[in-house]
This record gives structure tokens, sequence and C-alpha cells, in this order.
């Protein structure tokens, strides 16, 4: 078919799109008009309209009129026109559309671009389009419009550049020496200038009247627009940069920030103005925009877009540094906030501006170190960044803060010298020490800045994963371990000699060895450094009883006794010496306590030095195997003693089922492939009886006793059931031990009344004036509650229970959504991949067994009340379970297909008659499993209706209310 006009031209796409563009220029030089005719049906064409513009009509109509007739002649039943059409043929014809106007402009732009008739055509044809209101014509106007403004501008930097370089040469032929200069020649250069000058005085109110006549118009009614319209009216707006000039002030800026309801526009806006707000020569034009949009560009890193929100920081940080006082203090400590997000991109830009604005203050390098000596420009910076930390009041948020400045600050976050030198300062050497917060927020910061450069990774919760380091990072995370190490290891025994009274500044300090490379120790010939180390430790252990303290003491043990480094035997010396001295008092301790008449003891003193010396013992056993000072048996005697007498104080109880369990764990990591039996079975008796230990704690009268007996039960089962025992299968068989159904009764009734039926009580009981005092305790107490549900949740993840107790925790999914819904919701996740039949199996018998207390808490003569709150309680229940299963229906279908089969069988139990003509009890559970009929495909959803059938008779008995739910179930599967 040999195409004829040029939207067939164009749509075939046969030929290129130059020849077409050319043969087209060809044709209105030599008839504009009829070649006018032309372009203007090719545009109407485009929009889908069936209707031609003729000569007589383009030549007697006015332009309203003859967009009325275009309307007239659109098929309004027809929401399809080729720029929406899917496809290979739609997609190319919509990129050679684009491409027409863009060669279009191109080769007009010396010749017939400036003969105020093919320009002013076609813009009053697009401004009649863009103002229509058939959508195709809007739609296809607004995109032929914003290429054509495109293509303009590019028309226009060119002018100027032409521009540019005449002003250039006219000035250089006009320096010349009057007897070279000619006055031909600068009249022509002057001709050349001024003619570049019109040409873009015609360029800019070109450009003018496409976007008045094309998109300010538009802009009004963006509430109501289509996202696709309001995409392609910004899609371009990076084109603003490049002729600043004609798109500053109120013409056009103040237009980009009224139309950002779409994220892909918001992004388009903001990079445009980027562009602006980069060169200062712009910036002093912008006052008023700047002025009027500022509020609402500072609110702009709240979106819920995360590309939009960086680039809006972004954005603020250019205005920052070129408009002067142009955000208040208040804007700038609400933005510094942004450091602690969890989207690291958005706090890496937080970052730049935190460290530019507050932290980098210029001059700093040459005013400070006159002043404060070799690290005074640090000193100040490091100063600004803790007071910054401790305004921010998010003292748990140290690792987020040092990441989000890592990129622009990590030459300064690694100046450990001038950090440790500062926390070393003596008042009476110095003359200014720092404060106890100021040092205690150092030192988080040293071990912040510390983890993230020997882990050359995000701290956890931002980021999806560890990253791959490059060749280039791996080898300045290794120089930065080095560093760390051939520093601290000199410096950190002076600091915990220094800060040894204090819990907390020890804590933070004793995990920096993790962190070292302990080859440097051998390899510098650094052994006395770590002999002051092991010293100051130790002095530690004895000083502290906080857990937090002894923890990161035995795990610096740990660190630094790896068998396959030289300093291995000094450390473990060192190890072994501390232990004994603390099973020796621990031995002194438990005769005395053996010899009182049986075994009660009064003194308050010794129960405090006894739970001191267990809770070291504990905090060491749980990283170091001590088996050969015959712990196990010390221990066990004092919570046999508690189970027959209950004689033995809370005190002592806790720590002494901790070592407990740590000996049986280190004698289950022992057994080996050559095992003897007789060890097997031995250690078998032993852990059934650890086992029923525990199972007698949980009925102990203290709370904290049965909280940590629940715990290590949990864990402990955890243990037994997924063991190994490397590779001996038959110590497996031995030892393996699943719980019984008596106990994973108890399990999940101690659950039930330690989670979710003590918040109900706690928060019955508390007045409001009670919630506020205890705040802090409530949280210790949520905390607990969520590590209780979370132990026992692993185990039904992991099969150690039966997955069908997790119906009792779904219960409360949506009524405890806020403290538990992510640990319910991650049970659910982990039971569907293990099982996924048996996972919806349990959705299902945790809403049956809701539906059925339900129904008895109802009078059965009164029928259930569809609006009252246990009801819709359970219908949202239903709504979320099905929300789990994702859009992936073909992945979720046999799950939700059951979950429909069990659910109709369970509505029609009990129903009397034939084929369903009497009432069914559960008639009303239809309508809590209709919440998965959108989960369910087309085919499937046949085949649940046609099971469905099977208990209805026809025609429907459906004369009353009562019906209803079936009714509304069929309905749902015949939507």
């Amino acid at each position: 078919v040999e195409a004829v006009t040029l939207f067939e031209v164009v749509s075939m796409g046969k030929q290129a799109m130059q020849s077409v563009v050319d043969d087209w220029v060809e044709a209105y030089k030599q008839d504009r008009n009829v070649a006018l005719l032309d372009l203007i049906n090719f545009f109407i064409q485009c929009s889908g309209c069936q209707g031609m513009v003729t000569a007589e009509m383009f030549q007697s109509l006015h332009k309203k009129d003859v967009m009325q007739k275009m309307t007239e002649n659109f098929d309004e039943c027809d929401e399809d026109y080729p720029l929406i059409r899917t496809g290979s043929y739609w997609k190319k014809f919509k990129a050679n559309f684009c491409e027409f106007i863009a060669v279009l402009v191109q080769q007009c732009q010396c010749s017939i671009l400036y003969d105020s008739y093919l320009m002013d055509t076609i813009i009053s044809l697009l401004t009649g389009l863009a103002d229509s209101m058939v959508r195709a014509f809007r739609h296809t106007s607004t995109l032929a419009a914003m290429k054509l403004l495109t293509a303009v501008l590019s028309v226009r930097l060119n002018l100027d550049v032409n521009k540019h370089n005449a002003q250039r040469l006219y000035e250089v032929e006009k320096k010349r020496i009057s007897g070279k200069r000619t006055n031909y020649r600068l009249d022509q250069l002057e001709r050349k200038r001024k003619e570049y000058e019109h040409k873009l005085l015609e360029i800019q109110n070109m450009m003018n009247a496409i976007f008045k006549g094309t998109f300010l118009n538009r802009y009004r009614p963006y509430s109501q627009a289509k996202p696709c319209d309001k995409i392609l009216r910004a899609a371009e707006a990076g084109y603003v940069p490049l002729c600043s000039d004609g798109f500053q002030g109120g013409t056009v800026c103040d237009r980009f920030l009224f139309v950002l309801q779409q994220a892909e526009v918001r992004l388009k806006c903001l990079l445009g103005l980027q562009g602006i707000y980069s060169r200062k020569e712009f910036v002093s034009r912008m006052d008023l925009f700047t002025i009027r949009f500022k509020d609402r560009i500072v609110s702009m890193p709240l979106d819920k877009d995360h590309e939009v929100a960086v680039q809006a920081m972004k954005l603020l940080m250019l205005m920052s540094q070129n408009c002067e006082d142009v955000l208040s203090a208040e804007d700038c400590e609400m933005l510094y906030q942004f450091v602690y997000t969890t989207h690291r991109p958005l706090a890496v830009a937080a970052g730049e501006f935190l460290y530019k604005r507050l932290l980098n203050h210029e001059g700093d390098e040459e005013v400070q170190p006159k002043r404060g000596g070799k690290f005074g420009a640090s000193t100040d910076q490091l100063k600004r960044l803790i007071r910054f930390f401790l305004d921010s009041k998010l003292h748990k948020h140290v690792a987020y803060l040092i990441d989000s400045l890592w990129d622009w600050a990590g030459k300064f976050l690694k100046d450990w010298e001038c950090m440790t030198t500062l926390l070393l300062k003596n008042a009476e050497e110095d003359g200014e020490e720092l404060s106890d917060a100021y040092q205690s927020a150092l030192i988080e910061i040293i071990l912040a800045t510390v983890r993230e450069a020997a882990e050359g990774h995000p701290p956890v919760g931002r980021g999806a994963a560890k990253k791959i380091l490059s060749v280039k990072e791996k080898k300045i995370q290794l120089e930065d371990c080095t560093k760390i190490t051939e520093h601290f290891v000199m410096v950190l025994p002076q600091l915990l000699a220094k800060y040894s009274t204090d819990a907390q500044k020890v804590a933070n300090l004793l995990q920096i060895p993790q962190y070292y490379d302990l080859d440097v120790y051998s390899t510098g010939h650094l052994e006395k450094h770590l002999d002051a180390l092991l010293r100051e430790v130790k002095d530690i252990v004895a000083k502290h009883s906080d857990m937090s303290v002894l923890e990161a003491s035995s795990r610096t043990y740990y660190v630094l006794c790896s068998e396959e480094i030289a300093i291995y035997s000094q450390v473990d010396h060192a190890r072994s010496q501390l232990i004994d001295e603390l099973m020796g008092q621990l031995n002194q301790l438990l005769e005395g306590f053996w010899q009182k008449e049986e075994g009660f003891c009064t003194d308050a003193g010794e129960i405090s030095r006894m739970h001191s010396v267990l809770g070291r013992v504990a905090a060491f056993h749980n990283a170091h195997d001590l088996t050969k000072w015959n712990l196990y048996d010390k221990t066990l005697r004092l919570l046999v003693l508690e189970m027959e007498h209950g004689s033995v104080p809370v005190l002592i109880i806790i720590p002494a089922l901790q070592c407990t369990y740590f000996s049986l764990l280190w004698q289950l990591a022992a057994v080996s492939e050559n095992s003897p039996k007789e060890t097997l079975f031995a250690l078998r008796r032993e852990l059934r009886h650890f086992s029923q230990i525990c199972m007698h704690f949980l009925h102990h009268k203290d709370k904290d006793v049965k909280e940590k007996a629940f715990l290590i039960l949990c864990d402990w089962l955890l243990i037994l059931s997924h063991q190994d025992a490397n590779n001996n299968e038959e110590a497996v068989g031995l030892l393996d031990y699943l719980p019984s159904t008596s106990l994973q009764e108890k399990l999940l009734l101690f659950i039930q009344e330690h989670v979710f039926m003590g918040e109900e009580e706690e928060s019955k009981d508390l007045t409001e004036e009670e919630e506020r005092k205890d705040e802090s305790c409530k949280l210790d107490n949520l905390h607990k509650k969520r590590s209780l549900l979370a132990a026992y949740c692993k185990l039904i993840a992991y099969n150690v229970v039966e997955m069908t107790a997790a119906a009792e925790i779904y219960k409360y999914y949506v009524k405890t959504y806020n403290d538990f819904g992510d640990i319910i919701k991650e049970t659910l996740s982990k039971t569907r991949h293990n099982n996924k039949i048996q996972s919806a199996k349990t959705l299902i018998i945790c809403l049956q067994q809701l539906f059925q207390a339900h129904a008895e808490s109802h009078d059965s003569s009164g029928g259930l009340d569809f609006s009252s709150a246990s009801f819709t309680n359970m219908k949202e229940l239903a709504r979320r379970f099905s929300l789990t299963f994702g859009w992936d229906q073909v992945k979720s279908r046999e799950s939700v297909a059951m979950i429909h089969k069990e659910g109709i069988e369970f509505a029609f139990q009990g129903a009397n008659g034939v084929h369903g003509k009497c009432l069914p009890p559960n008639l009303s559970f239809l309508l809590i499993i209709s919440e998965f009929s959108n989960k369910l495909l087309k085919p499937d959803k046949r085949l649940v209706y046609a099971y469905l059938q099977r208990y209805v008779a026809e025609p429907l008995p459906c004369r009353g209310d009562e019906w209803q739910p079936l009714i509304w179930y069929r309905n749902s599967l015949l939507a």
C-alpha cells in the first residue's frame, strides 16, 4: 500500500525521517497552505480522530470552529488512540512521531522556522488541541508541544553559541589597528549579531507561546488530570538549565511546584531546579521563586518516593551553598535529622548537608591549629559533631550518624589519634577536659567509626545486604584495619585504665579489639601492650557485675584466643588464670552455702557475692569451654535444691540456670564421631533432666525466673531437634529430642498468659498518669514479651512444635499488630515456605476457632450480628491473611483453593435437611472466606463455585437475610 498522507508515511515508518521531512519542506516551499494542511491532519490523525480538515475549512473557519468539527467527528466511545496503544507497531509509531517533530524543527531552523507562518500555525493548532474536551487531543498535543519545545530549545542553544562567536569576532575586529581594519567587515559582523538577536527574540516568543498556550492552561486542573498526562508534561523538565534565561521567574518556575502529584513529575522538577541553583549567576534571578516555594522544597525530603527525597536534599544543599540565609536555623535542624533515616542514599545526602553546613567551617585548617595545637581543626569538628549528636537525643543511632557522614567526612572520622588524645586529656595537665556526656558520646563515635572502617558496609537496618567491596575498597579496608590495630594496641589499655569504673564506657571500648588485625601484635613486637590490655580486662572483670561489661570482656578474650595466631598461648594463660580465680571464689562461696542447714542462706551480702561470681562465670562460659572446671555439677545441685525445697534465692537461680545450660551446650558440642555409647547415654540423661528442670521453672513464683526458663527451654529444644553431632548418626539418634504434646501445650499456654493476656491486664490496670510515668518500664516489658514470642515462633518456624499451634498466635495478629505484627508475619512467611498447604490450613483453623468462639458468645436464637466488633475483627484478620499471599496468584493457587474448600465444608457443617434447604449454623463463615476470593484465578473461581454448588439446592432458598452470606460469597466468586 502506497502512503499518501503524512500520517501514513510516518506511521508506516518505511522511509528515513530525514527524507520524510525533506519532502515535506520542499512541498511547503512550493505551496505552504497544502503542506500545512497535511501537517494539521497529521496531528489530528495521530490523536485517533477519523475526521479530516479540508482546504475550505482551513481557509474559512475560525480555529475554534475547526476544533469543534473535529470533536464532533471523534468517536467518544473509543477510549483507545495511537499513543496509548500497546504492541511493537505502536511503540515504533510513537518513536517516529517524536522523531518527526525534532527533525522538522532541525531542518527548518535556517529558513522557514522564522517566516511567521509555519510556527504560528503549529502553535495555534497545538494550543487548540490542548484545550479540547477530548483526552486524546490533549494527550497528543501535549506530547507534541513538549517535543517541539525541546527542539526549539536546541535551536536557541545553537543561536546563543553563534551570537557569542559573532560578538567575539566583532570585538577582535574592532581592536585591530585602523589601517588593517575594514568597515565592511565590521558592518557584516554587526549585521550577523543583530540577525542572531532577532532570531533569538523570535525563538523566545515561540517558547513563551508554546508554554503559555499548552502548559500554562493545563496546570490548573492537575488534581483531575490522569497520571500519564502529568508525566508527559514534566518528562523533559531537565531542559530548564539548558536555557535558564528564558525559564526563570514567574513564567515557568512558579508552575513547577504546583504540579507535583506524581513522583516522576516531582523528580523531574527537582532535577531541573538543581541545574539552576548550581549556577550562581542564575540564583540571583530566583529570589521570588525561592521565597515562595522554599517551605515546600524543605518538606520534600519527607517524600514517600525515595529518589524524590534524595534529590530534594541535594537541591537544598545547592540552595544552602548559593543562596545566603535562605534556610533558617529551624529548617537546618529539621534537615540534619535525616542522617538517621534508614534509607542510605537520603541519609548520605543529609550527611553532606550536615557536614558542609555544621561541621566543616571554612578557615578551620588555617586558624584553629594556632590555637588548638596539632589537632585544632579536628578537635573543633569533633566537638561540633558530639554536640549535634547529644542535642539530637538519638544516642542509640550513632552508627547511622557515622555512616551518613562517612562519604564526606571519612578523613576526619578516621582521625583516631585526635579522638583518643581528647579522651586521655586531664584537666590538671591540659587545662581542658571533656565533660562526662561528651566523653561517653566520643567513645560511641570511636566505636562506630572503627566498625565502619573495618567492616566496610552500612550498619544493620540500613541497606539490604552487605555490599561486595571492589579491589580498591578492599585495600583501603585492610589499611584501615592495620591503622586501627597499630593505634589502639597502645592506646586502648590507657583508655580502659582511665575509665575502668564507668560500665558504659568500658563496655564500648572493649568492643574495639574484635576489629584488630591480630598479627600486628607479633609482627610489630607489641606483646607488652597485649599484657597491659589483659591486665586491664582482668581488673575490669573484678570491678564490674554489669552483664554488658562482662560479656564484652568475655568476647575480648574470645577474639584474642585464636589458635592460629602467635599470641594464643599468652592469652590462653591469662584466661586460665582469670577462670581459676573466679572458680576459686565460687567454690569458697558454695562451701559456705552448703554448710548452712538445708542449704538456706540468709546473709544478703553472701547472696550478692554469689550472684556476682555466678554472673561472671556465666558470661565467660557463654564464649569459653569451662568443662574442665566441673561447673555443671555445682550449678545443677543448686537447681535441684530449688526444685525440691524452693530455698534458693532468685539472684542465684538465674545465673545458675544459665551456667548449667552453657555447660550442657559445650558437652553437646564436644560429641564426636568416636564418642563412646556410655558417654552418649550419660549425656542423654543429663539433657532430659535439664529439660525437666526448665519445665518445672515455668511455674516458678518469680516472673524473671519463669521467663528465663522459657527462653532457655525454647533455645534448648531448637538445638536438640536440629543437631548434627559432628556427623555421628548414632549420637543424633540418641540425643535427639522433640517436645511431647503436653510440653507443647505448656509452652503455648505460657505465651498466651505472659505475652497476650498479660498485655490486656496491664492496659486495663494502668491509668494515663501511670502510663506516662512508667513509659520506660512499659518499653522494657514489651521488649521481654517480644523476646518470648520470638523464641516460641522459632519453634514453629523450624518444625519443633506442630504448625497448627501457630493458629493461636495468629488470632492476635490484628489486635497486637503494632507490638508483635512483624514477628507474627515473619512466622507466617517461614511456615508458608516450609509447607504451603499446611500453613494455609493453619490460617483456616485460626479463623474457624475465632468464628466458633464468636458464635458461642452470641445468642443462637438471635443469629449472628455482622456489624459486631468481633465479627468485623474476624473479617479484617481474614483480609490481612489474604494480603500475605501477595500478587502472584499462580504461586499461591493451591493454598487459596484449599482455604475455600475447607471454609465451604465448615460453613455447611451440621446442616439439616436434604441439599442444604435448611439454614446451616456456620453459613456466616462464608463472609469470612470471601476475603480470599480475589486471590483465586478465574479457572479456580469456577472450580470453587462448582464445589459450592454441591452443598446448595437449586433454586436457592435465599428468601431471608439469613441467606445473605451465601449470596455475597457467590457474588465474590462470580465477580
